[in-house]
């Protein structure tokens, strides 16, 4: 538990080093507080979470502080989840950049933000994901990753393919039956199997371990992730008790997480006995078991279950000029013979392409980010600089960054053509490619890559291709669609009313 003076700002003891700002911006004390301990955690919880919501709740303490996106507040789920609530939120795309320093924020045990769940959910064993990108174990990990994803690259598309074609063609038969069907409840089932499929290869979780699936691997996410959530449960002072105020324990989802455990030490046998010869003893395979375990359900299965409602949301959302130009860019990349989609094929499709990463831009798959500062430093922001001190905890609400004003034109609005080259414009590739630095829901730049030392993402080439196959395999079957769309906390509602089918020849 971080101490109250490291939170505060205040010196460690003795004269503190003179900061100075790098672009000589005015160094101001961040604003903000935190308030009466245990009683302002726990009202800030209540507005975030149910008064305000979460995008509302740092607006306002951005206006009332005026203006200012470096502030001190208490983040959720506080009393009596977290030692200590209280964080430096960077809530603008410059001094967002901090939290990609792997040289200035330390992410041991921060991925879940002022909190960090049992390690009995993770038999025992602490995941990649709340790993230093500087602990030795980081480097070893990562490279298997790494390597696994290289690796599957090549099945990921045949791999979607087939799940696209199961969940469509249930969507299509449930319109002809009774009507509007919702989206994520078949997304929920069909990734799990496609992440398993492109990842490992071998029987799908659904029939090896039957229709459950998906529902223990969704129990064993909700564990973790239950302080974090909202609008689940009613009434919300029920929620808010049973949610927000005490860890539930592991021993629920044991059974279910030991079954997930026996069906990737089946299926995953080729890729454990792999790594073991690539670094021979540099890994225990028990460890790496349960790695390659939040591998596919939390890191990639979870990212699925709420990044691709978005996207189809924002499409659900476009006008039928945007359908029609997506599909027949889909259609003159793929021809009418080829029986799916490629990788090689989607590189073709730039305006798919922008469509993917506006809609990563807009609602990237994690919201937050957390990072403890490994010194005494200076965060700017575009207007001021501010000092962090050793220690403090810091928070990035990643939708303000991404949405920046400051840094994307009309930043609050869906713009689907936002990162499409310009035919003829000179530099329009490098103003992309500056865009493109700003899109940040991977741990690091779009133009960056997961590397051994740093904390991005391993898997981002494969989030980024599931997206665009997503558009390519949904416009190449269709002409357009209608659904209608709940927006919730972590993920919208998306139900199919219509789907209107390509018609013969198309392509």
């Amino acid at each position: 538990m971080t101490s109250k003076r490291a939170n505060s700002g205040e010196a460690a003891g003795g004269e503190r080093q003179k900061l100075s700002s790098p672009s000589g911006l005015p160094i101001h004390e961040i604003p903000g507080g935190y308030g009466v301990p245990f009683f302002s955690p726990l009202r800030d919880r209540l507005d975030y979470y149910y008064f305000q919501g979460a995008e509302e709740f740092f607006r306002s303490r951005i206006a009332r502080h005026g203006g200012a996106t470096v502030l001190r507040v208490n983040m959720p789920p506080g009393p009596f989840i977290s030692g200590d609530s209280r964080v430096v939120a960077v809530l603008d795309a410059r001094s967002f950049r901090v939290l990609l320093d792997d040289a200035s924020v330390d992410k041991a045990d921060t991925l879940d933000g002022t909190y960090m769940p049992s390690l009995a959910l993770f038999g025992g064993h602490r995941p990649l994901a709340f790993l230093d990108a500087a602990d030795p174990r980081h480097a070893a990990l990562k490279r298997v990753m790494i390597r696994l994803a290289a690796a599957r690259m090549h099945h990921v598309a045949p791999a979607f393919g087939a799940a696209f074609a199961a969940m469509f063609d249930a969507v299509e038969a449930g319109l002809a039956a009774s009507g509007p069907v919702e989206f994520n409840k078949l997304n929920t089932v069909h990734m799990l199997d496609f992440t398993c499929a492109a990842l490992f290869g071998g029987s799908p979780p659904s029939k090896a371990m039957g229709a459950g699936a998906a529902a223990k691997a969704y129990k064993w996410l909700a564990l973790q992730l239950h302080p974090l959530a909202s609008k689940v449960v009613k009434p919300w002072p029920l929620e808010d008790l049973l949610l927000h105020t005490f860890r539930l324990p592991p021993f629920l989802v044991r059974r279910d997480y030991a079954e997930l455990t026996a069906y990737f030490a089946a299926v995953a046998a080729g890729a454990l006995d792999d790594a073991e010869k690539a670094q021979p003893g540099a890994v225990p395979r028990d460890e790496l078991l349960h790695n390659l375990v939040f591998l596919a359900i939390f890191n990639a299965y979870g990212g699925f279950k709420i990044f691709l409602p978005h996207l189809v949301k924002w499409l659900a959302r476009g006008c039928g000029e945007l359908h029609a130009r997506l599909a027949d860019e889909v259609r003159a990349a793929v021809p009418a013979t080829d029986e799916s989609v490629t990788l090689a094929a989607v590189e073709k499709m730039p305006l798919v392409k922008s469509v993917v990463w506006e809609a990563l831009r807009m609602n990237p798959p994690v919201e937050f980010q957390y990072g403890r500062a490994r010194r005494d430093m200076i965060v700017e922001s575009h207007d001021a600089a501010y000092e962090v001190r050793k220690g403090e905890m810091v928070f990035g609400y990643q939708p303000l960054a991404t949405r920046d004003e400051r840094v994307f034109h009309r930043g609050g609005e869906f713009v689907p053509d936002r990162f499409v080259v310009a035919a003829g414009e000179d530099g329009d590739d490098k103003r992309v490619r500056r865009l493109l630095e700003h899109v940040v829901w991977s741990n690091g730049p779009e133009t960056g890559a997961a590397a051994e030392g740093n904390k991005q993402c391993p898997g981002k080439d494969i989030v980024v291709a599931v997206g665009r196959l997503t558009v390519a395999e949904l416009f190449r079957r269709y002409d357009t669609f209608a659904a209608g769309v709940e927006e919730l906390p972590v993920e919208p509602v998306v139900t199919f009313t219509s789907l209107t089918r390509a018609a013969a020849g198309s392509g």
